[in-house]
């Protein structure tokens, strides 16, 4: 209980804190205002466009942001920042799905692989022009059948088995 409290209580402070002080002043403020739990709706707001990257990336590895700020930081200039909103567990499936048309191949692997990414998500990425993408899509266990069925047609080699071996895996947990 005196650890929520003093967890509580240095919240307070830091948000106090990035009220008075400029960023100018403290240039941590900001920072730490994108990771706190008690951030609001105007400040999420005002730190959408903040020119440090650190700052925005915080901010999206914030869960108590909403959905649709993730949605808008899923298009950030910065494949750090998208990278933080594809592992943020508060996003939801439509800015799953902008990510995995991302032009950027690190943010469409790390979508592919992440654990929570919903299967129509995959299903996406399995018609991905990169095959270690749709590699990725095949070991992820979130995978549905169909999706794998459509990875055992594919044109690599590499693919199809390991679509094959996912498709082996989830006949063995039925049984």
């Amino acid at each position: 209980m005196q650890n929520k409290m003093q967890n509580f209580l240095v919240c307070m402070c830091l948000l106090l804190l990035s009220t008075f002080v400029s960023a100018d002043e403290y240039p941590d403020a900001e920072y730490r205002l994108a990771r706190s739990p008690l951030i609001n709706s105007s400040q999420v707001n005002n730190l959408l466009n903040n020119p440090s990257v650190e700052v925005r990336e915080a901010l999206a590895q914030n869960r108590r942001i909403t959905t649709e700020a993730l949605f808008q930081l899923a298009s950030d200039p910065s494949e750090q920042v998208r990278i933080a909103v594809a592992t943020n567990l508060s996003t939801d499936t439509k800015t799953f799905q902008k990510l995995a048309l991302d032009t950027n191949q690190s943010v469409k692997s790390v979508v592919a692989r992440f654990e929570y990414v919903p299967a129509e998500v995959l299903a996406i990425l399995a018609l991905d022009k990169s095959a270690e993408i749709r590699i990725e899509v095949a070991r992820n266990l979130n995978t549905l059948s169909p999706t794998l069925n459509v990875l055992l047609k594919d044109s690599d080699p590499d693919v199809k088995a390991v679509a094959a071996q996912a498709l082996q895996r989830l006949d063995d947990e039925r049984q």
